[in-house]
């Protein structure tokens, strides 16, 4: 029986990767000469620590992050910024954490989706995975579709496609 996985996953060395980047893009640029930014990425907890001097220098960096990101070919929506900028003494700081695998709500409102969307097959939800699978090879193509077109607002890649 076809069956494939759906998953958010986030490749580290990439990540690592845009974030080399977007430092030495930043410490080239002129108008951050002088200033005070710092981008580090913890790889164990996955969170990215982002100081700078003023809240608009910190959406700049966050714009250079998005974009470089996309370059690497990592999504956007990898990087949750729904957590406010703190002001530390003369410093702006603040986390972004970084989504890896899908959570229960996550994988919930997928499966939901996938049955609402009245196609012949099964969904199960596996820790941070969901396995989708059916008689047709056709209906699982629909169903990654389906996904795509749905804006769930969080990353997904689609592997181990089995017939």
């Amino acid at each position: 029986m076809p069956s494939f996985d759906i998953v958010s996953k986030v490749d580290l060395q990439t990540l690592d990767n845009a974030v080399n980047t977007v430092k030495k893009e930043i410490t080239n640029r002129f108008d951050f000469k002088g200033s005070h930014v710092v981008i580090e990425l913890n790889k164990k907890d996955l969170v990215l620590n982002i100081e700078v001097d003023s809240d608009m220098k910190l959406g700049q960096v966050l714009d250079v992050l998005i974009s470089r990101s996309m370059r690497q070919g990592l999504e956007a929506t990898i990087y949750d910024q729904s957590k406010e900028p703190y002001q530390s003494g003369k410093v702006y700081k603040k986390e972004v954490p970084i989504r890896n695998g899908i959570k229960q709500e996550d994988a919930k409102k997928i499966v939901k989706l996938i049955k609402d969307s009245g196609l012949k097959v099964q969904a199960a939800i596996m820790d941070d995975i969901v396995r989708v699978t059916g008689k047709k090879i056709d209906d699982l193509q629909d169903v990654i579709q389906a996904c795509r077109e749905a804006n769930l607002s969080i990353p997904l890649q689609y592997i181990n496609m089995k017939s």
